[in-house]
């Protein structure tokens, strides 16, 4: 089904643990080539609810061109990643080239830092939804929205809602 699709999920680490694991193996099981990256390639990450992920490169060294997707799990991780001149350029990149870019829970807090939320119907966890209204977001109280190519969803249980639509923009 996505045999040919490439995706990039970005981790540091308090990751959300579901939020990148749930996607990782929905996507794979959908054919898609799914890498990790991270500040240090063939690192070990621990999430919020102590599972690992080794990342499998390093940020510096991707090349997001290459992507069809970018995906950015919630947890605390957001928090820092939007502070990385590399990540907000990715989705900057993402953006620009109207590629699949998927967010949930704190993962808003990055496309708000990375400025591409103006005008762009979005969901989160309610506690960010001022940084995102504050960032020209329309936020909506719902498990998950797709706004052409950005796709965001709220919380780990609503994972299934917000799959389906990333799978769905990933076939087009």
């Amino acid at each position: 089904m996505l045999k040919d699709k490439l995706v990039l999920t970005i981790v540091s680490k308090d990751f959300d643990d579901l939020e990148l694991w749930y996607p990782i193996l929905r996507l794979r099981e959908a054919g898609a080539t799914v890498l990790v990256a991270g500040e240090l390639a063939n690192h070990d990450y621990v999430g919020k609810y102590g599972l690992t992920v080794k990342s499998d490169l390093a940020f510096d060294k991707v090349e997001i061109t290459n992507f069809d997707a970018l995906l950015i799990p919630g947890g605390w991780a957001p928090d820092y990643l939007r502070r990385l001149p590399k990540v907000l350029d990715f989705v900057k990149h993402m953006n620009e080239n109207k590629k699949v870019i998927g967010q949930i829970c704190h993962a808003g807090w990055v496309l708000a830092s990375a400025n591409v939320l103006k005008g762009v119907n979005v969901t989160s966890t309610p506690g960010i939804k001022d940084d995102l209204t504050n960032a020209g977001a329309i936020w909506h109280d719902v498990e998950a929205i797709r706004d052409g190519h950005i796709i965001s969803a709220r919380r780990p249980p609503d994972l299934p809602k917000y799959l389906p639509l990333i799978i769905e923009a990933l076939k087009e």
